[in-house]
């Protein structure tokens, strides 16, 4: 992962917009995700094929319980401008509504009704803290975190409740067993499906 500090003089007011400029500017190399965490626009490798794998599963399952008006996207942006972010997650599920309303590359992450990330090596950290905490703070109600790197092992922990910057975890399971994602989705997920490592 690489990463671009920008310096912004502090007052102006456009501190997100200058950010998101550079955002929708970036020059990546194909297939790879620009996003800013924190204040620093970031660069990661596309994700390998196991990554890819869990994030298949997960959205096919996804869409057996939805409703018509709901979409689950693998490349929208989800913006949380008070914490400095605006990230790529694995799977967002947003009303369709909601992206027909926002010009634009990115929603409000506020919008999302489930976030999914799936932990790459290099930067399961950003998933594990800075990514929980901003979208926490925006409010998004559920997020599922397949980290594949855990200390103990393969794990996915739902988070819900959010609190300012901080989830409760709702649910933690080792890769095998069955977890469960609440109202709205009455979802069970057998992640015993899941490549390891």
């Amino acid at each position: 992962m690489s990463a671009l500090t920008v310096d912004h003089p502090s007052g102006n007011g456009r501190e997100w917009d200058d950010l998101v400029r550079i955002w929708e500017q970036a020059d990546a190399p194909e297939g790879w995700k620009v996003e800013i965490i924190e204040g620093i626009v970031t660069m990661s490798p596309p994700p390998d094929n196991n990554h890819n794998v869990i994030a298949e599963k997960v959205h096919r399952r996804l869409y057996s319980v939805l409703p018509e008006d709901w979409g689950v996207y693998q490349t929208l942006g989800a913006g949380i401008p008070l914490r400095k972010g605006l990230y790529i997650p694995d799977l967002a599920v947003v009303p369709v509504d909601v992206l027909c309303g926002e010009p634009g590359h990115y929603v409000p992450a506020a919008t999302a009704k489930l976030i999914v990330e799936v932990t790459s090596k290099s930067n399961a950290s950003n998933d594990r803290i800075a990514k929980a905490a901003g979208y926490a703070r925006a409010g998004v109600p559920l997020y599922l975190l397949v980290d594949r790197w855990a200390s103990a092992g393969p794990t996915i922990t739902l988070y819900g409740e959010p609190t300012d910057d901080v989830y409760r975890v709702l649910q933690t399971v080792k890769f095998g067993d069955e977890l469960v994602l609440p109202a709205p989705f009455e979802l069970t997920l057998d992640t015993g499906i899941f490549p390891a490592g």
